[in-house]
């Protein structure tokens, strides 16, 4: 199965490899094999890139799932730091998605969609942390009553693409797609104090499927 997000993308690699394909005929046969074969090379790893698995959301209530594919980079307190910080401060988890991982995003809860914002920025690395606050991210907060979660999709230095079909108010389930970061990128989730962070830095994760917290 392969994203929808992706369909656009797919098209235009797949027409430029066709067009480059048609251009080797103007090398000679020696370098139009090396040629093709990295043409076949490109057309393979868009398909794996844009792949969408079937994921089975957890039976299990009071729970928060991974947003993202990747490995978990940050588990720490989020917020101020110094004398006039919160003495229970909110946890960032922080997971990186390779450009090896799924790269469809999915909902972390159950309920309302209450916070929306793109904020426009930098392309800095994902894995370097100040990408957290200077890079192009999209925020979304969800609230389903008892808690609310903000989670952030962050652009990288080859992400230049941030799918988000949420809307302002709609009621969302918990594990349903709602987006993806192109071409590698990272995921933030910001978790209120009443949740109990259940991963740790290296862990790997599946959207969906992971359990990242319970409250």
């Amino acid at each position: 199965m392969l994203a929808s997000y992706g369909y656009s993308t797919m098209i235009k690699i797949l027409l430029l490899c066709m067009v480059c394909g048609a251009a080797t005929l103007l090398f000679p046969a020696g370098m139009q094999i090396g040629l093709l074969l990295f043409i076949g090379i490109v057309i393979l790893f868009t398909l794996y890139f844009f792949r969408d698995p079937q994921r089975t959301a957890p039976d299990e209530q009071r729970v928060i799932l991974a947003p993202a594919d990747g490995t978990i980079m940050l588990v720490q307190p989020h917020g101020a730091k110094g004398a006039n910080s919160a003495a229970n401060p909110p946890t960032l988890v922080s997971i990186f998605m390779s450009p090896f991982n799924v790269h469809v995003n999915r909902v972390p809860l159950s309920g309302k969609v209450t916070h929306l914002r793109y904020c426009p920025g930098k392309f800095l690395m994902a894995f370097d942390h100040q990408s957290m606050e200077s890079n192009e991210k999209m925020e979304i907060g969800i609230d389903n009553g008892e808690i609310e979660v903000q989670f952030n999709q962050v652009s990288g230095f080859l992400a230049r693409r941030i799918v988000c079909t949420l809307q302002r108010g709609e009621m969302v389930k918990i594990g349903k797609r709602f987006g993806m970061i192109k071409f590698g990128s990272r995921v933030d989730i910001i978790l209120p104090p009443s949740a109990t962070v259940t991963v740790k830095p290296g862990e790997k994760t599946r959207a969906g499927e992971t359990v990242v917290a319970r409250y």
